[in-house]
């Protein structure tokens, strides 16, 4: 039995989300800080993506702990508006106004939170960053209660091509499960909006595992999604974290994630969606080429505001994170207060030496069903992938990967397994920072 079979016998499938790589809870304080224009300094600006983060919800669901609070009291919104536009200044000048950006998210927390007015301010500011060629994808993360006609239109109308709800269930049992006070007749006028304002791309975030939740329900809500016609899907299974509302109630995932994970995806195949991650599911109506321009596993990300991250090859940077109420509201506190600049340096990341690059870059192309490139792999570190990492072998033997004259390819049973071969892969280093880490 293979080192990655042990890991999936004794802990089951579902270890932690992965994603990218180092998690967050590697970085630490930068001492001293790193000017931008000595990060950025020789990495190519020529497909960037730029992300902003929003972190303000009007209610904090049970499951979350991402970098939001609840409300904006005050002028706590105008304020944070301020510090990111003094941001975007100050890394424009640092990196260079020849930086082209290929992609632009805009996440939260719930960045339809935002009125028009506060939306506009914001989509001013990002439209000082150069747009490449053909870069005009521009995603934004909703919630039902926080749309309606008015805004569709105006995101769609200002360059808006991907709309992504979080709904999770269209079974209000199982909303009030995951602390999310949600009535299913807004989720559907939502959902009609957005369908008749005509995004290239609209998203439906749902989640499976959820108290009380079984195979007849799970169903009802895949079904009532594809109702809707969205080019993409998100199944995420529940996970209870730390000083989220529902850890500290002491819940836990209801049992038998792994059926409605493999059912639910079967479910999808079926109907001719096709698998890109454990995740992410695209219809055949999905217009495909909007990931063409960016690479995750190479280009570099410009993060705007508290909470976002951003990438060169060498280094990871961001503000702090917290999930804690107090942490978070510190933390975005702290930003607004920034002088203009301060926002030309990393203060808090990590460095990413090279065999880390290469990790980093094998374990971002194997959560994806297309794989590891080992061509592409040698270009850019002059290598071999195999060689480079043992561990590669033992996937092959586990059955979660598999060898072609291109590719490292995960199997069905791998995309199964990522969220167990993300940290599997993660070094000794990275996992004993993260071990450290005192989330707040």
């Amino acid at each position: 039995m293979t080192s990655l079979e042990r890991q999936v016998n004794a802990a089951g499938l579902f270890q932690g989300y992965a994603y990218g790589y180092p998690h967050k809870m590697a970085y630490r304080p930068l001492v001293p800080s790193v000017p931008l224009e000595q990060a950025w300094d020789d990495e190519d600006k020529e497909a960037l993506f730029l992300y902003a983060h929003i972190p303000f919800c009007g209610v904090r669901c049970g499951f979350c702990n991402l970098f939001t609070t609840t409300g904006a009291d005050g002028d706590l919104v105008n304020r944070y508006l301020d510090a990111i536009e003094r941001q975007v200044d100050a890394v424009l000048e640092a990196v260079g106004h020849q930086a082209c950006v290929a992609r632009t998210a805009i996440g939260g927390g719930t960045p339809t939170f935002l009125e028009i007015a506060e939306l506009e301010r914001l989509f001013r500011a990002l439209a000082k960053f150069t747009r490449a060629e053909g870069g005009g994808q521009t995603a934004v993360e909703m919630s039902p209660d926080t749309v309606d006609t008015d805004k569709l239109l105006w995101l769609k109308e200002h360059g808006v091509t991907r709309a992504s709800l979080g709904v999770q269930s269209f079974v209000e049992q199982e909303t009030r499960a995951l602390g999310r006070p949600q009535k299913p007749e807004r989720v559907h006028k939502a959902l009609n909006e957005m369908r008749e304002t005509g995004f290239s791309v609209r998203n439906i975030d749902l989640i499976y595992g959820v108290e009380g939740q079984d195979w007849d329900s799970w169903q009802t809500s895949l079904a009532a999604a594809l109702r809707y016609e969205p080019e993409e899907l998100f199944l995420y299974p529940l996970y209870v974290r730390p000083l989220t509302g529902l850890g500290r109630k002491a819940k836990r995932p209801a049992d038998g994630r792994e059926e409605l994970y493999r059912r639910g995806r079967d479910w999808l195949l079926e109907r001719g969606y096709r698998q890109v991650s454990m995740r992410l599911f695209r219809s055949p109506a999905h217009p495909g080429a909007c990931d063409e321009l960016y690479c995750c596993q190479e280009d570099g990300m410009i993060g705007l505001g508290a909470g976002a991250r951003s990438y060169t090859r060498a280094l990871h940077y961001s503000s702090e994170w917290a999930v804690g109420r107090s942490g978070v509201r510190e933390i975005i506190d702290h930003f607004t207060a920034l002088p203009d600049q301060a926002h030309a340096e990393a203060l808090h990341g990590v460095w990413l030496d090279d065999e880390e690059q290469r990790r980093r870059y094998v374990i971002k192309s194997l959560l994806r069903v297309d794989g590891l490139d080992l061509a592409a792999y040698r270009t850019r570190f002059g290598a071999d992938a195999v060689a480079d990492f043992p561990q590669m072998e033992e996937l092959i033997e586990s059955q979660a990967a598999m060898l072609t004259e291109t590719h490292l390819q995960p199997t069905p049973l791998g995309l199964e397994w990522s969220d167990v071969i993300g940290p599997w892969l993660y070094s000794a280093r990275v996992h004993a920072d993260i071990k450290a880490f005192e989330l707040r």
